[in-house]
C-alpha cells in the first residue's frame, strides 16, 4: 500500500482524489484559510516532523481562495498580487518555499467558494524543515478578498539524492534601470566552500519583474539573467512568461493574456535550477548573476530575487522512473485546457535516478476496462523529465459517465526499476460530450478578423474540416458532417485576445457557436468558449458514436462496419440492419486461425487489437442463424 500512498500524493492534485494507506504520510497544517486583510506579513507557527525519519518527497500545497470583503468595496480579490511563502527556523534560516500571483480573482470561473490550488515540490528543502517553525506569507497587495490555506505532506522514503547543505544567496527586491544603483552592487557575487562528500551542486534562482517604467520594465518587459561561476558565464535565462494568453485559469477580469517578467497572473513561479559544475568535497567556487545592462531616466522596475545553493551526494538509485503528473484524462484544475479528453493519455515522467532513461514500458487503461500496453523510447537524463502522449483508448468514445484512469510504468530501460512506488498513478476523469454527425458551427468574426477553427481526428490529429477565408465581422456557416469517431474543434486567436475581451473593445465582439441541423434546438456547449473570452484559443473534444437503432431494420441490408480501418490498438464494430443482436464476434487472420473472439450483445462492439500483428484480418459475426456477416480489417501499427 505504500505504493498506493505516492500514487495518491503524487495524484493529490492533478486527479481529485485517490487511496492511501494510513501512515505512510505526515499531513502538517501550518495556515487554515488565512485572511488576506493588509498588505504585509501573515505568520503562522508549524510543528514539522522531528527528523528522525527520512522521507521520498514533500510536498507544500497552497489552496487560494476568496472571502467577501466588508463594506463591498470596488476591488475585492480582484487584482494580480505576489504571494511569498517563507519558511523560518528558530536558529534563524529563513527560506522561500514558494511564490505564486493571485488571479484577477472576478472572472467567469472565480465565483464564491472558489478555490485554486498550487502544489511546490519542496523536498529539498527536508533538512530545515523538522521540529517547530513558522511559516510567513507575505501578501504584497493593496486591496483585499483572498484566503491561503497551506498543508504540508511528508511521504516517507528515500529521496533521490541526500541534501548535504542548504546555503541562501541573494534574495529580496532588486532595483532595475536605475543608474545610482547599479545592479551589480544589489547582488555582489558569493564565493562558497562546497561540504564534504558533495558530488553535485545546483543554484535554484527565483526571479519576476514588477512595476513598469516607459518601456514596460520590469514587468511587461523581456529581459535575460547570467548566471556566472568563477568569472566565466554559464548559463543564461530570459526572465519571461510569453504563453500567459494560454493561461489554465481563465477567463480573468483584468489583463490576464498580457505576457509578463517571468510570471502570469494566477499561476505559480517555477525556480530555475543551474548545475554548478565544478565544486566538489571541500572545494571552493564564486557564484555571481547578472541582469541584462539596461538604465532609464525614470526608473521604477524591479525584480523580486530568490535564490540558494543546495549540495548533494551521490544517486542513492540507478534506474527509477518516477510517474509525476496525469495530463489528461482528468479533473485538476491546473489541466483544465487540456480536458476532458478523448485523444490519447499525457504523463509527465521524471527520472529521478543516476543514470540516462531510454525506455519504458507503460500499463494504462479506464479502471474496469480493456487495459493497454505501450513501450516508449526516448532519453531522458537524470532530473529531467518529458511529457509522453500514450496511444488512444478507443473506450473514450463510448463513456458517458465519470471514470477513473491509472497508469503504471511495469519497467525502465527493458527492466522494473530500483523504487516501484512512484510507479503508479490514477485520475478521475469526466467524459467528452456526444455530438450529432452532422451540425453547423456559426462564426462571426470581430474586426480583428484572426480566429480561425479546425476540426481533426483525436485518435491521429487528421484534418477534417476548418474555417475558410474570413472578412471582418461577418457570420459565416459550415455545415459538417463526421463519421463516428473521436474529434476535437480547435480554435485559435493570432492575437491570443480571443474573439471578445474588453480591453480590446476597437474590435468588437465576434461569436462562435455549435448548433445541430434540426432547427430550435440549443447550440452545443463548449467549455473552454467562455463567450469569447478565451486567450489564444482552447480546445473542445467530442465523441460521435455508433447509432443504438435503426429505425425500420427489416429495410435495411445487414452489414457489418469496422472503424478505424486500419487499425492499431481496438476497433469499433457496428452490426448493421440486424434486430435482435445476438451472437459472437470473431477475427480471423490470413490462414483461417482465430485469433480473437468475444460475445456480441448490442450493435456497436469494441474489439481490442493490441495483440493483433500488422496484416489482413476478416471479422465475421454470427448468432447460431442463418445471420453471418463479414468485413475486412488491416492491422497496421
Amino acid at each position: 500500500m505504500k505504493q498506493f500512498f505516492y500514487l495518491m500524493l503524487s495524484a493529490l492534485l492533478m486527479a481529485g482524489n485517490a487511496n492511501a494507506a494510513v501512515g505512510d504520510t505526515t499531513w502538517v497544517q501550518a495556515h487554515k484559510d488565512s485572511m488576506f486583510n493588509h498588505y504585509g506579513n501573515f505568520d503562522g507557527g508549524v510543528r514539522f516532523p522531528d527528523g528522525s525519519k527520512t522521507y521520498r518527497k514533500i510536498l507544500m500545497v497552497f489552496t487560494l481562495g476568496k472571502y467577501p470583503c466588508p463594506g463591498s468595496p470596488q476591488y475585492c480579490a480582484d487584482w494580480d498580487y505576489t504571494v511569498q511563502n517563507f519558511l523560518m527556523t528558530p536558529n534563524g534560516d529563513t527560506m522561500e518555499l514558494g511564490r505564486l500571483i493571485t488571479p484577477y480573482g472576478n472572472g467567469a470561473r472565480m465565483v464564491a467558494g472558489w478555490t485554486q490550488r498550487y502544489m511546490f515540490d519542496v523536498t529539498d528543502f527536508y533538512p530545515l524543515l523538522k521540529d517547530t517553525a513558522a511559516i510567513r506569507v507575505h501578501y504584497s497587495g493593496y486591496s483585499w478578498g483572498f484566503t491561503g490555506n497551506i498543508r504540508f505532506a511528508f511521504i516517507e522514503g528515500t529521496p533521490p539524492r541526500n541534501v548535504l547543505g542548504i546555503e541562501r544567496l541573494w534574495k529580496g527586491s532588486v532595483a532595475y534601470g536605475d543608474a545610482t544603483k547599479p545592479v551589480s552592487a544589489q547582488m555582489p557575487p558569493f564565493t562558497k566552500t562546497a561540504p564534504v562528500n558533495t558530488e553535485s551542486t545546483e543554484m535554484k534562482f527565483t526571479i519576476t519583474g514588477h512595476g513598469a517604467d516607459n518601456m514596460g520594465c520590469s514587468e511587461f518587459c523581456k529581459k535575460y539573467y547570467q548566471v556566472m561561476l568563477n568569472g566565466g558565464m554559464i548559463a543564461q535565462k530570459d526572465i519571461w512568461r510569453d504563453d500567459c494568453g494560454k493561461n489554465h485559469l481563465y477567463p480573468q477580469n483584468g489583463t490576464w493574456i498580457y505576457n509578463r517578467g517571468n510570471w502570469c497572473p494566477g499561476d505559480l513561479i517555477k525556480p530555475d535550477v543551474h548545475k554548478i559544475i565544478g565544486p566538489t568535497g571541500s572545494g571552493n567556487y564564486t557564484l555571481g548573476v547578472d541582469l541584462e545592462p539596461y538604465t532609464n531616466a525614470s526608473p521604477s522596475g524591479s525584480y523580486i530575487i530568490e535564490s540558494g545553493v543546495w549540495y548533494y551526494d551521490a544517486f542513492n538509485r540507478n534506474i527509477d522512473a518516477a510517474l509525476e503528473d496525469i495530463i489528461s484524462p482528468s479533473n485538476y484544475e491546473v489541466h483544465f485546457r487540456e480536458n476532458p479528453s478523448n485523444a490519447g493519455p499525457m504523463i509527465r515522467v521524471k527520472n529521478v535516478g543516476g543514470v540516462n532513461i531510454s525506455s519504458m514500458k507503460i500499463e494504462y487503461g479506464i479502471d474496469g476496462r480493456n487495459q493497454y500496453t505501450h513501450t516508449w523510447q526516448g532519453t531522458i537524463a537524470p532530473l529531467e523529465e518529458t511529457v509522453i502522449s500514450l496511444p488512444i483508448m478507443w473506450e473514450m468514445q463510448s463513456q458517458t459517465q465519470k471514470g477513473t484512469f491509472t497508469v503504471t510504468l511495469l519497467e525502465a530501460n527493458g527492466q522494473a526499476d530500483e523504487d516501484n512506488i512512484n510507479n503508479k498513478l490514477s485520475s478521475t476523469f469526466d467524459p467528452v460530450p456526444q455530438w450529432p454527425s452532422k451540425f453547423v458551427v456559426i462564426m462571426k468574426t470581430n474586426y480583428d478578423n484572426d480566429t480561425k477553427w479546425a476540426i481533426r481526428r483525436s485518435s491521429d490529429n487528421t484534418f477534417e474540416r476548418a474555417s475558410g477565408p474570413t472578412s471582418t465581422s461577418y457570420t459565416y456557416s459550415d455545415t459538417v458532417s463526421l463519421n463516428p469517431g473521436v474529434y476535437y474543434i480547435e480554435v485559435e486567436d493570432e492575437d491570443c485576445n480571443g474573439l471578445a475581451w474588453w480591453a480590446n473593445a476597437n474590435a468588437g465582439n465576434g461569436t462562435l457557436t455549435i448548433r445541430p441541423i434540426t432547427g430550435g434546438l440549443s447550440s452545443y456547449q463548449m467549455k473552454g468558449y467562455y463567450s469569447g473570452d478565451f486567450g489564444c484559443g482552447f480546445k473542445q473534444y467530442f465523441n460521435i458514436g455508433w447509432p443504438q437503432s435503426v429505425t425500420d431494420v427489416d429495410a435495411v441490408k445487414a452489414a457489418l462496419v469496422a472503424y478505424p480501418n486500419p487499425a492499431r490498438d481496438a476497433v469499433h464494430v457496428f452490426v448493421d440492419g440486424v434486430k435482435n443482436v445476438s451472437g459472437t464476434l470473431q477475427v480471423v487472420d490470413a490462414m483461417g486461425r482465430v485469433v480473437a473472439q468475444q460475445a456480441c450483445t448490442m450493435a456497436n462492439a469494441i474489439i481490442n487489437t493490441s495483440a493483433l500483428a500488422n496484416g489482413m484480418y476478416t471479422i465475421q459475426y454470427t448468432d447460431g442463424t442463418s445471420t453471418s456477416l463479414k468485413t475486412r480489417l488491416v492491422v497496421a501499427k
